[in-house]
Order: structure tokens, then sequence, then C-alpha cells
């Protein structure tokens, strides 16, 4: 009998399930464990220890110019903040790091003080000539607000130590009027509210002259609604800002905590919060939004510091779903689906809320309901994954994003799992699909 020769194979990765999954470029795995971080620190399956330990290896494998470009992408596109840093400190690490590159990255005053801590967060070392003109480039961006602000007492090293360190030139004489502020620890407070209030201010006087001078960011504002309103801030006043102030980087679940606290403003936050998604790149084709409504999605909060439960979470994420995909079916489950009316906003919450009682979990049998009734493109079910059946595989791309982190998930290959609840994952999924095209 003849032989047959067999090229020998080289064996498939395995995931954390131990499913085999395909190899794919230290590029792309870089890219991937990137965009990961904008969802979770230490809340999924690889600790924040062993993430950073594969960004150090892969950084030395992939070309330096890739880095610097995932880099400054991380903190321009997907607002993160410590990742790029670290990419940062691992190009100078490897003596590939450009000034330009930490220049771009560095958008707070403070943030170049973390990178020095992280810098040398496994012992001290001299700074290379890139990081010293880059963070003197950066230096000299910031004005004397934005220096305040963030020069706090608990730094490690502070904005004076910055200066110092990396011998920052001032380029006019007020700017070197600034750095003698700066190295005297003269630097004038900043007019923040929280300055104001601690000082003693009045808080309705105070709100209204921030408005005023349009010195109260969105977050501030959604954060101190019940200040205004209880300290006599007028109405008109309130509404007025609302619909001038920039949402640009608000997401709803903000608006719903927020109407919590003052359901007296709820039409004017669906209106900001409308505003804020006005922009956002769209989802394209057509994608089905299942939502989990079993029992165990109420009343248990998200994380011990908020006020918001599992439900809040995915009905903020279907929220946004809603109005960035370019076609959306809703459906809410529990032991079967059940279509959910096409409403938006608070509206839409409350449809998913009241659209069934709120008993088991049986997602398999909801999938099974969802693919006779629909075709579609990606399916994606919010959900803490507390199933008693395995959904079979989706028609379409499948996502489960679990609003309840550490839980053991549905484990199935045929959909990707996002573990933790964050109002990034539907631009990790538009990232994921663009990195796929």
């Amino acid at each position: 009998m003849s032989s047959i020769n067999r090229i020998a194979r080289t064996p498939r990765p395995l995931n954390f399930e131990g499913t085999s999954v395909p190899v794919i470029s230290a590029e792309k795995q870089l890219n991937r464990l990137v965009l990961a971080s904008m969802l979770w620190e230490n809340q999924f399956y690889m600790d924040g220890a062993t993430s950073a330990s594969l960004m150090k290896e892969l950084v030395s494998k992939v070309p330096a110019d890739k880095v610097a470009a995932l880099a400054i992408k991380a903190r321009d596109e997907y607002k993160l903040r410590h990742v790029p840093l670290f990419l940062c400190r691992e190009l100078a690490r490897v003596g590939k790091l450009s000034a330009a590159t930490l220049n771009s990255v560095v958008q707070r005053a403070d943030e170049m003080g973390e990178f020095l801590s992280m810098y040398w967060s496994e012992g001290k070392s001299p700074l290379s000539n890139q990081v010293k003109k880059g963070l003197a480039m950066a230096f000299g961006r910031f004005n004397e607000y934005q220096l305040a602000k963030y020069d706090r007492s608990s730094a490690s090293v502070s904005i004076r130590d910055v200066m110092f360190l990396v011998h920052a030139k001032p380029v006019s004489s007020e700017q070197e009027a600034l750095f003698k502020r700066v190295a005297n620890k003269e630097l004038k407070t900043p007019d923040t509210w929280e300055t104001e209030l601690s000082s003693g201010a009045d808080k309705g006087s105070t709100f209204s002259r921030l408005m005023a001078e349009k010195k109260l960011g969105a977050l501030a504002f959604l954060r101190n609604l019940r200040n205004m309103r209880d300290s006599g801030v007028s109405d008109s006043l309130i509404r007025a800002y609302a619909s001038t102030v920039d949402v640009s980087k608000v997401l709803p679940f903000r608006y719903i905590a927020a109407a919590r606290i003052v359901p007296q403003y709820e039409d004017m936050l669906e209106q900001m919060m409308f505003r804020s998604l006005a922009t956002h790149q769209k989802i394209p084709g057509k994608t089905v939004l299942l939502i989990d409504v079993s029992g165990s999605m109420f009343g248990t909060r998200i994380s011990s510091k908020s006020d918001l439960d599992r439900f809040d979470a995915a009905a903020a994420l279907a929220m946004l779903c809603r109005e960035v995909c370019e076609e959306v079916e809703i459906y809410s489950f529990s032991n079967n689906a059940v279509r959910v009316a096409p409403r938006r906003g608070f509206a839409l919450r409350e449809a998913i809320s009241n659209s069934q009682g709120h008993g088991g979990t049986a997602l398999g049998n909801s999938m099974k309901t969802v693919n006779s009734a629909s075709q579609y493109d990606r399916c994606i079910v919010f959900t803490d994954e507390q199933s008693y059946d395995r959904p079979g595989a989706p028609r379409g791309k499948g996502y489960v994003i679990n609003v309840a982190s550490y839980e053991n998930g549905v484990n199935h290959q045929a959909w990707t799992e996002i573990n933790g609840f964050s109002e990034a994952v539907i631009d990790y999924i538009q990232a994921l699909e663009q990195e796929a095209a």
C-alpha cells in the first residue's frame, strides 16, 4: 500500500476555554489587546499584570511605527489614557520611542507625571533623550489653568518635578513667568466648581457664574444637577446651558443616572443624550439587540460605587445601539424572546423593562425564536449570562456582552464574548469588524 505524506502541523493555540483558535500576527494581537483595555482592567480572562507582560513581548515584535500609530489611535479615538502611555514606555524600553509620539499621547498635564511613574515602576533609570524631548514638548502646550488643575500634592511625580527633570524651555516671556510660578509653587488656583465650593462660596452663585462663563463641563453639569436645583439656580438657565454644552463624550448611562436623581429634567437629559449620539459612527447593516430582563438583572448593582443595576447597564447600551445602528430590531428575553416596540431614549428603556415578566434566563430558547423570526448581520446580547441553556450559533456575527463582571459565560465558540460593562463595547465591536474586513 502506498503511504500518504503528511505535512507536520503546528498545534493551534487554545483560548481560555480550551478551544482551538486561529493564529494571528503579533500586530493584530497587540491591537486586540489594546482595544480590550477600553472595556476592563482586571475584570477579564487575563488580569492586568498578564496583559502588561504580553504587551511588553508584543511591542518588541511589532514595527515601532505601528506601535506608535496604535498608541496615538488608542488615545485620540478610543480615549484611553494609561495603555497609550504604557506603549510609549515599552517603545522607550527598546529604544524606539519618538518624542513626537509621546507628545501626541500626553493630552492632560497629569499624564506627564503618570508616564514617569510608569517609566520608573521597575526601578529608577535615566530618562532617554526622546522621553525628555517629548515631555518638554508636551509641557510647553499646557497653560496655567491646565497645570494648576492637575498639580496634585498626592502625585508621585509632580508638575514641578516634570519641569525640572525634562528641562522644559519657555518660548516667550509669558511662558517664562509661568514656569517661574511652577518652580516657586505659586500657580493660581484653578477656577472650578470644586475649588469654589471648597472655599465656601455660595453654590447657586458659583454654578450660575460658571455656566455663564462656559466653564462647567458636561459631566460636571450632570453630576451637579441636584446641587443646582437645590441651591436655587433658575430652571431656565439650567435648560439653556444643557442645550449648548459639549456632550460629545457623554454616553447614555450617565443620563440614566442623572434622570434617576432629578426626574424633572428627564426630557432635557434625553435631548442631551440624542445630541451626544448624533455624530457617532454608524454600525452598518441590520443589528438585532437581545436584552436580558430576567430577575437577576434587577436590583444587583454593576459595581459597589454605582447606583445602576445590571438592567440599567444593558438598557443604556441598547439605547446607544438604537441610535447608532443603521437598522435595528430589539427583543427582550427571559424565558423566551419578545419583540420590543421601536422606541427611543428613556421610552425604550421602559418598553424593554415592561415587555414581559422577569423570570428565568433561557438564552438558548430565546435565540431559537429570534433566528426563526429575523435575518440579520449581527446579534448583540446584553445579559448577566446566568442562562440555564446555551445559545446556538447566530445567523450573522454574534456578541455576548456580559454586564456582570467575574461571571462564567456561555462559552460558545460561535460567539464573541465580552465580559465587564463599559460604554465602550460598541466602539470595540466596530473596531473588531473593521479589523476583520
